[in-house]
């Protein structure tokens, strides 16, 4: 819910105004501005690198202008022995700029396999779960230009279609809460800037070094790429025009759920005729895997090969009953009913 108050004049506190008063944090903070856009209350979520402090600073301006509300969430893993100190100390680092922020904590024992994959989707339950209860819709994230060109390397690595491919977007929905990412044409120096100007600090995850991580690997990949002539600027041009081309399959998803679906609120299931499956691949794919995600409510997708062998299982009518991400799938002479696994 908007805090906005025509009648009153907007203060930025000092700490703050002297940030933006700096010519190029001032220039960062008006793309900021323009790529956010938001006129709800929000949350922030912090990990204490560089591109997340920078957001904090960014996302609390903009909340003063804007008269919202803002929280601003630390998640301790709990992975690393130094990983508490190192949020208190991120927290502190925060309260000095007048920014009050919260820590999370993933409580129990962690895994030994999957490490970063679990962790990141253990960070994105502890926030989610943090602005339900807080009645919160939108959460920033850092993510930045750099990100871009690591996933859609990740997920070549993997084997991904289009949409993976692209799957980084300035906005995302999860569990009714929207992922908003306003840093994705900024530079990492540039948030790097804003983290040693503002705080003159910021947490080095020796993750980041680890070969061991796919990530890392992309990343000192992309590195070399670059020292050997690769254009930045292209390479990311390329990625702009690939999500035309997504938005054109979106389209077709959309007309395929309407002209060839029903949807009961009453059952909570789908029906879905039989001409649904006889368009084009992508689009029964998206389409498919649209309807698990409303019915199943799970946090991710299910895996593309289990939702190619259910479409050729469909196609060549030898699929009777099966269940995939919370829900069961069975087919009922040349319908298609999809419902809730309880």
């Amino acid at each position: 819910m908007s805090q906005k108050n025509s009648n009153v004049a907007i203060r930025i506190p000092k700490i703050l105004q002297k940030q933006l008063n700096n010519k190029k944090i001032g220039k960062i903070y008006k793309n900021f501005e323009k790529n956010l856009n938001l006129d709800k209350n929000f949350a922030v979520a912090v990990s204490g690198g560089p591109d997340s402090l920078a957001l904090a600073v960014l996302a609390k301006i903009y909340a003063f202008k804007k008269r919202l509300v803002s929280k601003f969430l630390i998640v301790d893993h709990q992975i690393r022995k130094e990983s508490s100190e190192e949020a208190k100390l991120t927290r502190k680092k925060l309260s000095s700029v007048g920014i009050n922020s919260e820590i999370l904590i993933w409580k129990g024992k962690k895994p030994t396999k999957n490490l970063q994959s679990i962790a990141r989707k253990k960070r994105y339950e502890l926030l989610i779960a943090n602005c339900n209860k807080s009645k919160i819709e939108n959460i920033l994230l850092g993510h930045h230009e750099d990100d871009v060109l690591e996933n859609f390397f990740i997920r070549i690595l993997r084997g991904s279609g289009l949409k993976g491919l692209i799957s980084f977007d300035k906005e995302a929905r999860i569990d009714q809460i929207n992922l908003l990412r306003p840093l994705l044409d900024q530079k990492k120096d540039d948030l790097i800037f804003i983290a040693k100007h503002v705080f003159n600090f910021y947490v080095k995850d020796p993750s980041n070094e680890n070969e061991l991580f796919q990530r890392v690997k992309v990343r000192k990949l992309i590195d070399e790429l670059q020292n050997n002539g690769l254009d930045k600027k292209k390479f990311l041009n390329t990625i702009k025009n690939l999500k035309y081309s997504d938005k054109a399959i979106k389209f077709y998803v959309s007309k395929n759920l309407k002209e060839n679906t029903h949807y009961s609120s009453k059952e909570n299931n789908y029906t879905i005729n039989i001409d649904f499956f006889k368009q084009p691949h992508e689009i029964v794919f998206r389409s498919l895997t649209f309807i698990v995600n409303v019915i199943g409510g799970k946090y991710y997708s299910p895996r593309g090969k289990k939702i190619d062998m259910i479409i050729n299982k469909i196609n060549n009518e030898e699929l009777s009953k099966v269940t995939l991400g919370g829900c069961i799938i069975e087919m009922q002479h040349e319908t298609v009913i999809i419902s809730k696994e309880y």
